[in-house]
């Protein structure tokens, strides 16, 4: 995830010494070597392009490409002629290099790092017309020249910026990582946004920061909540469980500032294939949880619903096991239930129900919300009836123990004493089965 820090300027003068004219003569081959100098090693560059053009007069030979050794050859080339080789590669700055004659054999090209630009054929001539003045430059290769000092002092501040910021996202991600295992998670966070901070912009480190961080905050608001529930003064507990949302709202958006970062990036050195689909699904998995545990733990604000109403679809694309697909289509209806949005609520249990119509979070979800539809609509009836139907059920499918079981039991009780409903029989809508109503 970590970068080189090297970025090579569009042009680069070379030094060129051009022959007189000379007349066409016998062929020799003319062959050599391109190298890269990497931690004090010679390596050799494969696939870089080498093309051939004679400075003695106007010519272009055909190109060739580097074989495995960094090696390239040219059959025959005019004995008596001088030529320039331009090197270029994906992983290389493009360079120039002079004073080249036919028969030429082994020579040895040395090239530097860089981002794989490669030079016109202007360029080049360009470059070897202002060496072979030999003295005063013109007007236009003073400004040529100028241009590339500037360029180049620009590409070696950035390179510089980028050392030391690399540097920094590294010593802070592996400290970061450090404080997780300790479980603490305020020095983890600290240590993360030092690695975002150092170059917030950078895909190759931020949403792996960002993943990280957010998986910390919500430990953090665990914790937080878990202290604040213990609490006996009643501002204390408030403040203790405000803060906990505060810590579930900036997991949330450290996974969402991860995602957005990934959704259409494309695999590059910097950020591999791999690295890409694991910071997607972990940025989707990520917030699933995290919403997963607001809804728990009844701590959801209109935040978190915009980002479930975002996120969870999402997921929902790439997800493929059944069960998962459904335990997230729960999670989005208990957000709504417990942020107050009855009716949408419902419409997301029902729409858990269609795959998995024994599911009995669904079921209990989907009744208490239209109990409480009910009582707010002046008791209205056809609510409580459906709130029943979907509770009665819920009470004779869920296990001994489960959460609501003894609520839903003392509503059903509520309805059929007060209210004088009656459960009934809540329609299969489960697979292969049609829903009432259809042909």
């Amino acid at each position: 995830m970590f970068r080189k820090a090297v970025i090579s300027v569009s042009f680069a003068l070379a030094l060129l010494m051009v022959a007189s004219v000379a007349a066409m003569a016998q062929l020799a081959p003319l062959s050599g070597r391109v190298v890269l100098e990497q931690d004090g090693k010679k390596v050799p560059v494969v696939g870089a392009l080498v093309e051939v053009y004679r400075t003695d007069m106007k010519g272009t030979l055909p190109s060739a490409k580097t074989d495995k050794n960094g090696g390239f050859q040219f059959a025959g080339v005019p004995i008596t002629g001088t030529f320039v080789l331009s090197v270029s590669a994906p992983t290389i700055q493009p360079q120039i290099f002079p004073g080249i004659k036919g028969g030429a054999d082994a020579i040895l090209l040395n090239v530097v790092a860089g981002n794989g630009e490669k030079f016109t054929e202007e360029q080049v001539r360009q470059g070897a017309s202002m060496s072979a003045s030999g003295g005063e430059l013109t007007p236009e290769q003073k400004k040529q020249q100028a241009e590339y000092e500037a360029k180049r002092k620009e590409a070696e501040a950035k390179n510089e910026s980028i050392k030391k910021s690399t540097e920094v996202i590294k010593t802070s991600f592996q400290a970061g990582n450090q404080a997780m295992s300790a479980k603490d998670w305020a020095t983890a966070i600290q240590k993360y946004d030092e690695g975002i901070a150092a170059d917030p912009q950078f895909v190759g480190s931020v949403p792996a920061l960002s993943n990280n961080r957010g998986i910390a905050y919500m430990n953090k608001a665990v914790e937080e909540r878990n202290a604040a529930i213990k609490l006996t003064d009643p501002t204390a507990k408030t403040e203790g469980l405000a803060k906990a949302k505060q810590d579930l709202d900036e997991s949330i958006a450290s996974f969402a500032k991860a995602w957005a970062m990934l959704k259409s990036a494309a695999p590059s050195d910097e950020l591999p294939k791999a690295n890409l689909d694991a910071g997607k699904m972990g940025a989707l998995l990520g917030t699933r949880d995290a919403l997963k545990l607001a809804a728990r733990v009844e701590l959801v604000d209109d935040k978190m619903m915009d980002s479930a109403k975002t996120m969870i679809p999402e997921y929902l694309t790439v997800e493929t096991d059944a069960a998962k697909k459904a335990d997230a289509q729960l999670v989005i209806a208990d957000l709504y239930r417990v942020n107050g949005d009855y009716a949408s609520a419902v419409d997301a249990y029902k729409k858990v129900l269609e795959t998995s119509p024994d599911n009995p979070d669904a079921l209990v979800g989907a009744g208490l919300c239209l109990f409480a539809m009910g009582a707010v609509n002046n008791n209205d009836k056809t609510m409580y009836q459906e709130g029943a139907n979907y509770l009665q059920k819920y009470v004779s499918v869920a296990p001994e123990g489960h959460k609501f079981k003894a609520d839903a039991q003392a509503i059903l009780e509520q309805l059929k004493n007060e209210q004088k409903v009656t459960p009934q029989k809540v329609p299969t809508t489960g697979p292969g089965k049609k829903k009432p109503g259809s042909n």
